[in-house]
């Protein structure tokens, strides 16, 4: 466990993430392990966890919450059904709720100068969150650390905010002691939405793949009663290591239809794959057919089938980043949807309609 303070008390709203997403938790625990070993190495930085949807980094956050308190919490995606990319002026919700758990820990600190009414300067800029951070650095012992974790990453929409800023405002130094911990989708590198001078680290989750599949099957096992087990397990493919698939299929393991939360959940990854690309949704739908049917396929092979600019295939790949599977193949990039069930189910969207 991590030497936090034993503060704050989190919004409703996140406190009900944290409870639902740690509910029948298991596993992970290279994951944490990588989390300390950063936190002992550096004095202060970024920590980044980045996975495909479905595989588990929100409950991995919530877990690491529950069980270090103090952490300061934020949730970029709190709406179910999720919704379209973030709007103007999130960031200002998120500077606001930060701010306001980093004040309680300041005034518990002892600070007389940061008070409640400061809230409606937090959102004018990162200047204030800096302030904070540093203030609340300056009174923490020797063994403590400020740790803040921001929970989906890649719903943010950084057209939104000034040009040249981070994510989110973020600050592109930090004090010592203070930790940022992040958790995203897949991204090109060219986008992360982040400038900074400080130590950083990210763990991707696709390069686990032996330990997210025994952290599957751990997971299956303590959700059913044994009688059940071996039945159920006959169910999923032992390959399996997407929790948001298997949480859904165990509870509607008899049906022979998608259950509806995963049916929503699918359907907002191709609302905004459709969102971003849709200025050449006509060859974003032809590429997408492909995909759907090769598991495995080349800018150049798709170009050649579909007799367009490798360039213009590319620009609908980059942009559906999060969702695609890359694997380097004879020194060729090819592609693949990230997970099988999402591309059996867009399979028959499109055949249907």
């Amino acid at each position: 466990m991590v030497n936090t303070i034993n503060i704050p008390r989190y919004p409703p709203e996140f406190q009900q993430i944290i409870t639902a997403k740690n509910y029948n938790f298991v596993g992970r625990e290279f994951v944490f392990a990588a989390i300390n070993n950063f936190l002992h190495q550096y004095d202060r930085g970024y920590f980044t966890i980045i996975g495909e949807p479905g595989i588990g980094k929100s409950a991995i956050i919530a877990h690491y919450v529950s069980q270090n308190p103090g952490i300061v919490y934020y949730n970029v995606e709190i709406a179910d059904p999720p919704q379209p990319p973030l709007q103007r002026g999130e960031y200002e919700e998120f500077l606001t709720k930060i701010c306001t758990q980093l004040i309680e820990i300041a005034q518990n600190q002892g600070s007389k100068n940061i008070t409640a009414h400061l809230i409606d300067y937090t959102t004018e800029n990162s200047g204030f969150l800096s302030l904070l951070l540093q203030q609340i650095s300056d009174q923490l012992n020797p063994e403590q650390r400020l740790i803040i974790t921001i929970d989906g990453c890649d719903r943010i929409d950084i057209n939104n905010q000034q040009r040249g800023s981070n994510l989110f405002y973020l600050p592109r130094y930090l004090p010592e002691k203070v930790y940022f911990i992040l958790t995203r989708r897949p991204f090109l590198p060219e986008k992360s939405g982040l400038l900074i001078e400080t130590p950083s680290q990210s763990l991707d989750l696709s390069n686990y793949s032996e330990q997210n599949r025994a952290d599957i099957q751990e997971y299956i096992k303590s959700y059913l009663s044994s009688q059940d087990i071996n039945y159920k397990l006959q169910q999923i493919n032992q390959h399996e290591n997407n929790f948001m698939y298997v949480s859904e299929i165990l509870t509607a393991i008899n049906n022979n239809i998608y259950p509806e939360k995963l049916q929503i959940y699918y359907q907002s990854h191709l609302d905004k794959m459709n969102l971003t690309t849709s200025n050449q949704s006509t060859l974003a739908l032809q590429v997408l057919k492909i995909l759907v049917k090769d598991s495995l396929i080349s800018v150049e092979t798709i170009a050649e089938r579909l007799d367009e600019d490798e360039y213009d295939i590319k620009v609908i790949l980059d942009k559906w980043r999060e969702f695609l599977r890359l694997k380097s193949r004879e020194k060729e990039i090819n592609y693949s949807l990230y997970h099988l069930h999402f591309c059996h189910w867009l399979m028959d969207k499109i055949e249907y309609g």
